[in-house]
């Protein structure tokens, strides 16, 4: 039994070892009480399910999808749309369409529903867009980024044009954030490890040699497109119910550029880097924020420090680019690795290792 255990950990150790960590530090966020600590850590968990669905496709596929970003406002604004009451609705979007005026649903259903439109969209626009790559593919894909923003502008019947959508009854508290985090951090490995997965990383790898053996690379990216806006929408549902408050403006570059930098500092080809690089930049993001606000209001130093936070992340950025160009990580899984067993022979020693680790 005992050793059944410790097969099971050693295979899934990558999972354990991720998800552990991530249980403590929403305890002790809980724990400490702090509005300010548990603010925080509730969007750690948020950017983490972001982050992930960009790592699940980007990672695997080798392709920069600067339409990530405009999946989560898909999604946030399908969620919202579903949970908001409809004197809400009233109130804030007075010409919405009447079908959609009066539906009220549950909070998980909403999100999911979000994820689902965000999702089929993505299942509209994007198969044609699977057959480019390199800058081909990096400069439709933010073509894409810019229709998607300009649609959320211009339809102000459902979001309201350029003004911020308000109305939004709070759902995403810790515990909503981080249950969703771990799944998505469960799911994300799985999909890795998957045929899909292992397929979409032979395209990514040698797409000539792939198609050789029978991969349909075009099928699999798109299949792996979808997933990926399924999450975005996911994590945008969950954002929205927590910001209560919002504009177009929040899903367009300056996100774009913060979960770009969460994925490369970490290692955007591995789970593990997408992990580590979402804790490090939140954190460190919260931190400059911080300072920047305690500088701008006490005036403790001669100059303005609005933007210090975002010309910092530029330049961690560029110096992670510089010295580790596939980030922290790199491809690399955290694992905790079983130690072979060394046994005598006649010829000397010989390293046995246990054939179900």
């Amino acid at each position: 039994m005992k050793e059944k255990t410790l097969n099971w950990f050693y295979r899934n150790s990558t999972i354990v070892l991720l998800v552990v960590p991530l249980l403590i530090i929403a305890l002790i966020a809980d724990n400490i009480g702090d509005n300010l600590i548990e603010r925080v850590i509730t969007v750690l968990f948020i950017n983490l399910v972001i982050v992930l669905g960009l790592q699940l496709f980007m990672g695997n596929s080798g392709i920069l999808a600067w339409t990530h970003v405009g999946f989560m406002g898909i999604g946030a604004y399908a969620s919202v749309l579903c949970s908001m009451t409809p004197e809400a609705k009233a109130l804030t979007l007075p010409n919405l369409y009447p079908v959609i005026a009066q539906i009220h649903l549950p909070f998980l259903v909403s999100i999911l529903i979000g994820a689902v439109v965000a999702a089929f969209a993505a299942t509209l626009i994007s198969y044609p867009l699977m057959r480019l790559s390199d800058a081909a593919a990096v400069i439709t894909f933010f073509a894409t980024l810019i229709v998607i923003h300009v649609v959320l502008i211009r339809w102000d019947v459902v979001t309201n044009g350029p003004r911020t959508l308000f109305g939004v009854e709070r759902y995403t508290y810790l515990w909503t954030s981080a249950i969703f985090g771990i799944i998505t951090v469960i799911a994300a490995l799985w999909f890795k490890e998957s045929a899909l997965g292992l397929k979409l990383r032979a395209s990514r790898d040698d797409r000539y040699a792939a198609a050789s053996i029978g991969i349909n690379i075009v099928r699999v990216r798109w299949y792996a497109f979808i997933v990926s806006a399924f999450i975005a929408g996911l994590g945008g549902g969950l954002w929205a119910h927590f910001i209560t408050s919002f504009s177009p403006s929040a899903f367009y570059l300056s996100e774009t550029f913060t979960l770009l930098a969460m994925l490369v500092v970490g290692g955007a080809s591995s789970v593990s880097g997408a992990v580590v690089g979402t804790v490090v930049v939140t954190l460190a993001r919260e931190v400059l924020r911080g300072i920047e606000n305690t500088a701008t209001f006490t005036q403790v130093l001669p100059v303005d420090l609005l933007g210090f936070t975002e010309v910092f992340l530029a330049i961690a950025l560029i110096v992670v680019l510089a010295l580790r160009p596939s980030g922290l990580l790199g491809s690399r899984e955290i694992t905790w690795k079983r130690k072979r067993k060394v046994i005598p022979n006649g010829n000397g020693f010989e390293t046995e290792t246990n054939p179900e680790v």
